[in-house]
């Protein structure tokens, strides 16, 4: 079964990540935040697709649903800053 610290270990090795929190407690569902520099210029669609390319054939195999917010390091500031 796949612990959430690994499947933010298997994004980070593939994706620069500035943050990156990922929470599941049943192996297979699992919900990220992602603040990666790679996401700059992106629409969201393709900074999930990023995302789901760092995981490769893991999303197919071992992780059954991923439900993600992705942020540049630019909206994370803005986001982070209104708390």
């Amino acid at each position: 079964m796949l612990s959430a610290q690994q499947l933010e270990a298997y994004i980070t090795q593939n994706l620069a990540c500035d943050y990156i929190k990922v929470l599941g407690d049943d192996g297979t569902h699992f919900e990220a935040i992602v603040v990666s520099p790679e996401f700059v210029g992106k629409n969201m669609v393709k900074q999930h697709q990023l995302v789901y390319a760092a995981l490769g054939e893991r999303m197919k195999a071992e992780i059954h649903a991923l439900s993600m917010k992705t942020f540049t390091p630019e909206a994370w500031l803005k986001l982070k800053g209104n708390d």
